[in-house]
């Protein structure tokens, strides 16, 4: 069960805040609900949650604004709902600054999982050079060196780069436009090819199965996720 992580639902359909604070609840978060963007930050004043979940289409402030006021104050997981499912709406709602997607209508157990996920991942502001341990993997950005499961794994700089910027994401799908202008700058957002050829060959140095990978997880047309193990 968890200990008593506090949970901050934002969307104006009664019905979806009603079901999720019962389930939510019974699951052993504490709840709170907002309408709107502006009463969700009202709220976080004087309430700090450890996740937020937001529609996106909500009256006064939007699902979108609401991510982006929060990734200028604070670094706490955001998963968004929407009936909107297509990828331009997607992109939008990650850029902005969400850590997740669920599309409507979905399964609470699937909800659950994410949020457990979402939890999980722990966020820090050390520095750029501080060493990365999740899951199966210990990377050394000062040192360049990359282990898997305390196997030594030789990458080229770019596909460094690349692995740290996604292991300092970790759980959280990235943009192709995101990874593009942190690796390579913001004149080659544009360049989609850059990272199938560089994911494609950091799976087959990272992956037990590249075909089948379980570490760098494609989320098509959008972006992709790393996931270290556990």
């Amino acid at each position: 069960m968890p200990d008593h992580k506090h949970i901050l639902v934002v969307d104006d359909e009664s019905q979806i805040t009603r079901v999720l604070r019962t389930s939510l609840s019974s699951h052993g978060y504490d709840i709170r609900v907002a309408n709107d963007g502006e009463t969700a930050l009202e709220i976080m004043k004087d309430w700090a949650p450890d996740l937020v979940i937001t529609d996106l289409a909500m009256p006064n402030m939007d699902g979108l604004e609401l991510c982006r006021r929060l990734r200028t104050k604070t670094q706490i997981p955001i998963i968004v709902l929407s009936v909107r499912g297509e990828e331009r709406t997607k992109v939008k709602a990650l850029d902005a600054g969400a850590d997740d997607y669920v599309t409507k209508p979905f399964g609470m157990e699937e909800l659950l999982a994410r949020v457990r996920a979402n939890l999980r991942r722990r966020r820090t502001d050390e520095g750029e050079q501080a060493l990365i341990e999740a899951g199966d993997f210990k990377i050394d950005p000062e040192a360049r060196t990359v282990l898997v499961r305390d196997r030594a794994v030789r990458l080229t700089p770019k596909e460094f780069d690349l692995l740290v910027y996604l292991a300092r994401h970790a759980g959280k799908v990235v943009t192709h436009r995101a990874l593009l202008g942190a690796v390579w700058g913001g004149e080659s957002t544009e360049q989609v090819e850059y990272l199938r050829v560089f994911v494609a060959q950091l799976r087959r140095k990272l992956e037990p199965s590249p075909n089948s990978p379980k570490y760098i997880v494609t989320d098509p047309w959008v972006g992709y996720r790393f996931e270290p193990g556990e």
